[in-house]
């Protein structure tokens, strides 16, 4: 398949596993920097290959083979994001932007070498999931986003679910990484912010960063 075709149903998976956004084409048209007429036209194509249910007007919908595709591709740029990462120790967003390269050029035999090197991870730097050889994701998430935390406890950090640069420069000059542990002094609800302690740093944070950083309980 190709690359367009592989980065227009993971962007579907992707937008619908995350509810970031809806998977009407127009979104997926913004994400990927395509025009709204040819999203809609992928969408009617890959319908014809029977990986997607496209209907107008609605959020697209992928079929199980849509979907094995899609997990097909997220495995191989997580394994790359967790070999990068362990290998070169870069930044988040580099890994992010190298693994989307990587991602269409890794054959399933090279991505299963990668994935025995690295002891088989379940989860990226990121703390997203990793499926496996088969297309499962086996790992349950129970984390919560750090504006639904609770005062007075402490957690450890799941998941920082943003490509974003300038949030991953903020994330690593302040301690903020996965499977690093925080606590939550005060819930401002009213002005939807944050107050934590990770490390010897007190910070606040405002919801653009609240919803975007997931948790589970330490």
């Amino acid at each position: 398949m190709s690359v367009a075709i592989e980065n227009f149903v993971k962007a579907i998976y992707n937008n619908d596993k995350h509810d970031i956004k809806d998977t009407k084409p127009g979104n997926i048209a913004k994400q990927l920097g395509i025009s709204n007429a040819a999203a809609t036209d992928m969408a009617k194509k890959l319908a014809l290959k029977e990986l997607l249910h496209y209907e107008k007007y609605q959020k697209l919908q992928l079929t199980e083979k849509g979907t094995k595709m899609a997990l097909n591709v997220v495995r191989k740029h997580r394994l790359w994001e967790a070999f990068l990462f362990k290998m070169f120790d870069m930044s988040l967003h580099d890994i992010h932007r190298e693994a989307e390269l990587l991602e269409h050029q890794t054959s399933d035999l090279l991505a299963e070498k990668i994935s025995n090197y690295l002891g088989h991870p379940k989860f990226d730097p990121h703390g997203d999931p990793i499926p496996n050889a088969y297309g499962e994701i086996t790992t349950i998430d129970t984390s919560i986003s750090l504006s639904e935390a609770k005062e007075g406890k402490t957690y450890i950090i799941a998941r920082l679910m943003s490509n974003d640069k300038e949030f991953f420069d903020f994330c690593a000059q302040n301690g903020i990484k996965y499977r690093n542990a925080l606590k939550v002094s005060k819930q401002f609800t009213a002005n939807k912010m944050t107050q934590i302690t990770i490390g010897t740093n007190t910070i606040v944070l405002n919801e653009d960063f609240t919803k975007i950083i997931y948790v589970d309980e330490n």
